[in-house]
């Protein structure tokens, strides 16, 4: 299926899609978003509400005109180790082959990190028997850097049980810290060559203020709450995420992908719906934000919609705010 695509308009209307994950593979952007399903459930902080099944891919033509949904291409009914919620998913592309990343509830409903191959950008992906080990969260993010290490980013607060694990072991009653100590970071771990397992042991990313503080847990403006991504701009490293409770997507920068970051500002202001989540892709010298919204079904937080915008810099690599609604 093809239509027409817009900026700032929902790439596909068919169905909902929410957390896009954009790369690009075989000179087209190809877009890795969850798929949210049309029906009631109960909305809380645990995300309950959130339990897609399976992912299509899309992609967008050269002159970023028209999207095409390539069907399903990984269910959760072929995955051995998941029993519900694929939630945000993302892609790589290493020894030829096409690589997927998602994360599921294992059959304990622990969220778990699983790994699919294919060998198209659009799948079909065959999914390894078991999770990644020493995986756990949600919200994975591959970055393959210049040197051609790859690097796995993830981890989500509150459903996303980024908590659960402070510890370095599950524990279903962990909180968070107090709101005068600092936030947790995301996790990030080096790939194995295979893209199949963790070199080391994931480790904790620090996000600093402009004075090299850590920011604190209750600095909802600029503390780490989900969905991170990791691009390269001029030298630098941005890794960009969401705060959460306060709705935006927000960046530091670091001249190291393991960090510590400083933070710098925000990227997108707050959406309709409740969650926020993005990608950074650059494509024939521009670059672009891909981003969700809840426009599609009148505001459901749980039926959220895919949409795209050109994204530019200041000539000190600053990122210039977007605004998701222009115009109005």
């Amino acid at each position: 299926m093809t239509r027409p695509a817009k900026p700032h308009e929902p790439l596909v209307t068919h169905m909902y899609t929410a957390d896009p994950s954009a790369h690009v593979f075989e000179g087209k952007i190809y877009i890795y978003p969850s798929h949210d399903l049309d029906h009631a459930r109960e909305s809380n902080d645990n995300g309950d509400q959130y339990d897609m099944e399976d992912y299509h891919v899309l992609s967008l033509d050269e002159s970023l005109s028209a999207v095409t949904d390539h069907g399903e291409a990984l269910h959760l009914r072929d995955i051995p180790w998941a029993k519900q919620q694929l939630w945000a998913p993302d892609a790589a592309f290493k020894n030829d082959t096409y690589y997927l990343f998602f994360p599921a509830r294992d059959q304990d409903g622990v969220f778990r990190i699983g790994v699919a191959a294919g060998k198209s950008p659009a799948g079909p992906f065959s999914p390894q028997p078991s999770y990644i080990p020493g995986s756990f969260s949600i919200d994975p993010a591959a970055f393959v850097d210049g040197d051609d290490r790859t690097y796995l980013y993830f981890g989500g607060l509150w459903g996303g049980q980024l908590e659960k694990w402070q510890g370095g072991a599950f524990r279903p009653d962990a909180e968070g810290p107090a709101a005068t100590e600092p936030a947790l970071g995301p996790r990030v771990a080096e790939l194995s060559d295979d893209m199949l397992s963790f070199k080391e042991a994931a480790r904790e990313i620090s996000i600093l203020d402009e004075d090299g503080k850590p920011i604190l847990a209750g600095d909802e403006d600029r503390r780490y709450f989900e969905g991170p991504w990791m691009h390269r701009y001029n030298g630098l490293y941005y890794l960009s995420y969401s705060t959460g409770t306060t709705h935006k997507i927000v960046y530091a920068v670091s001249e190291s992908p393991l960090g510590p970051f400083t933070f710098k500002g925000t990227i997108l202001t707050p959406v309709i719906g409740w969650t926020t989540h993005h990608s950074i892709v650059r494509f024939r010298d521009k670059w672009y934000l891909f981003y969700h919204d809840s426009s599609l079904s009148g505001g459901a937080d749980n039926k959220r919609c895919v949409k795209f915008a050109e994204l530019r810099y200041d000539e000190d690599g600053a990122i210039r705010t977007i605004d998701p609604y222009p115009g109005k």
